[in-house]
């Protein structure tokens, strides 16, 4: 009795990844509240607090500075504003920004699998490029957008929608790595799904993350490389899947 042929294997290409760099890749939020810290005070405002940073986390940095200069009533203009909180930025960025270990491990994973990927930022052009040279990323993240480079920033889908292009590749094949609404936002309204891990512990609930396809509600400290691959090679399943932990329930 002769044998059953084999069943055909059908080959599905790696998904491209695109990353958020700042709380998602890095634990970045520091230096960016440090460095408003800074610019602020120099201009008139003494008291400028982590909380009422963290209403910014997720937000372009020159939609926050627009934001806080009608906040404040400062008279610099935006330009000015940006460029004096880059210059402190890229100081403090260059002298320590730290990898979140898992995120590391998850990008050579990725990258050793032939996973296209893509850093898409609302930081300047600058402050991805000293962030990923100065943690080593960049000798695998070669392909990023900033947020200076398209028309709008995030929630809006621009900067997630120009890396599939550069990547050539379809937006609808595309995972999302997120922190912050804004972002787990525009990843949706790009037609991209989305794995998301909040930096801010109070955002959890936030109706963009239960959009997402993948969702750890305890952040970076829940999160693992092994649970992400695995969910990216089942396909990315559509419906929220929370990991065990934090009160979500386990995937299948």
């Amino acid at each position: 009795m002769s044998a059953s042929p084999a069943s055909p294997v059908t080959s599905v290409p790696p998904a491209p990844v695109i990353f958020d760099l700042d709380g998602t890749l890095v634990d970045s939020e520091p230096n960016y509240y440090e460095a408003g810290r800074r610019l602020l005070a120099d201009h008139g405002v003494p008291d400028f607090s982590w909380e009422h940073h963290t209403r910014f986390i997720g937000i372009g940095t020159r939609e926050t500075l627009e934001t806080l200069r009608r906040e404040f009533g400062l008279d610099a203009p935006v330009e000015e504003l940006l460029a004096g909180k880059n210059r402190v930025y890229l100081e403090l960025a260059r002298a320590h920004t730290e990898v979140f270990p898992e995120m590391r491990v998850f990008v050579e994973r990725l990258s050793a699998a032939g996973h296209p990927m893509a850093v898409a930022s609302g930081s300047s052009r600058a402050a991805i490029e000293a962030v990923l040279a100065g943690t080593g990323l960049d000798a695998l993240l070669t392909t990023v957008v900033s947020a200076e480079e398209v028309a709008h920033g995030k929630p809006e889908p621009d900067v997630f929608l120009e890396a599939a292009r550069r990547l050539g590749v379809a937006p609808a094949d595309c995972v999302v790595l997120e922190d912050a609404a804004p972002g787990a936002l525009a990843a949706h309204r790009a037609g991209m799904r989305c794995i998301a891990v909040p930096y801010v512990a109070g955002t959890v609930d936030d109706p963009a993350f239960t959009r997402a396809g993948l969702l750890f509600k305890g952040g970076q400290g829940e999160f693992t490389a092994q649970a992400a691959y695995d969910w990216l090679r089942r396909g990315g399943t559509a419906a929220v899947e929370e990991r065990p932990g934090q009160g979500g329930r386990a995937g299948d």
